[in-house]
């Protein structure tokens, strides 16, 4: 097929590479304009503009579609389909019309839960059971378009944001090379009214540890807050980003070491923290953390 494809982040470069590989022909790559970034702020180029670029591809990044000459330029390109995967910008009904196939759209849950930009982290700050992949047929609301494709997976016990991120975006290339080659035979499936939840933007206010909450609430926290922006508490004035953990037994006073190993308690309960950075250096798995900054038994951590 002739495809438009339209991503921003490391999230989409699986699905442009996949759909290249299939052997679909990819009439240009939409992203993100470039944007100032590093100690520098000079403009760096989105990780789907870099690897367009990489494969030969025309990429375009316009800050809007809304513009007349911007919507001619995209129906100019006379495409079967478009492919849609954490593009940023707001489609307008031109756009959607445009492609002879329309646009479809590869979603990180499993709709109607988790409509909305943060789903991969409001899955696991739930303590979904389960997420998947929906190949979606685009239209005006938000998420709200029919399934043609859908596909569940397991939410690992200590799986963080950013390891099934990658997991669900290898899924996502996979499944929308099946959906392309079964356009036609697939039939649409409207999302019900029941079971529709928003998956808001995270706030960063949302990172600071509460050590009275309990055990299962605060692992959640830090899996689902990892990488980025990362669950953090305080040790005297140091504060730590904790960016792993598990449940274990153990109780004591909320927020107090209950060994030399990273185990600290809970409201109810006890976590494990398995992996930290401290500022000005990078991610460490928990015991090369405690190399160089020791949390004792009895330490306190707190949000300040």
């Amino acid at each position: 097929m002739r495809v438009i494809f339209m991503g921003t982040p490391d999230f989409s470069v699986p699905v442009l590479d996949a759909l290249v590989e299939a052997g679909h022909e990819i009439a240009a790559v939409y992203c993100q304009p470039p944007r100032p970034a590093g100690r520098g702020k000079k403009d760096r180029p989105t990780p789907v503009h870099a690897r367009g670029e990489a494969l030969g591809l025309e990429v375009r990044h316009p800050v809007s579609l809304k513009s007349p000459d911007e919507q001619a330029r995209f129906a100019a390109l006379k495409a079967d389909v478009a492919v849609v995967v954490a593009y940023g910008l707001i489609l307008p009904q031109t756009i959607l019309d445009a492609p002879a196939k329309g646009c479809l759209n590869i979603h990180a849950s499993l709709l109607p839960r988790w409509r909305g930009a943060a789903p991969i982290h409001r899955a696991i700050l739930s303590g979904d059971a389960q997420t998947g992949i929906c190949i979606m047929q685009m239209e005006a609301g938000l998420d709200t378009g029919p399934v043609l494709l859908r596909e569940a997976t397991e939410i690992g016990a200590e799986e963080t944001t950013g390891e099934l991120h990658d997991r669900l975006s290898a899924m996502g290339a996979g499944l929308i090379v099946q959906a392309l080659s079964q356009l036609d035979s697939l039939t649409p499936e409207v999302q019900p009214e029941e079971g529709v939840t928003y998956a808001q933007k995270i706030d960063k206010a949302e990172a600071a540890v509460d050590w009275t909450r309990s055990a299962e609430e605060i692992s959640r926290q830090i899996r689902g807050l990892a990488p980025f922006p990362g669950a953090w508490t305080l040790l005297g004035e140091h504060r730590i980003k904790l960016l792993g953990a598990r449940v274990v037994d153990g109780q004591g006073a909320p927020g107090t070491a209950l060994d030399d190993g990273f185990t600290i308690a809970c409201g109810t309960g006890a976590v494990q923290v398995t992996r930290a950075q401290r500022a000005g250096k990078g991610a460490q798995d928990a015991e090369t953390f405690l190399r160089g900054m020791a949390i004792p038994q009895g330490a306190t951590l707190g949000a300040g």
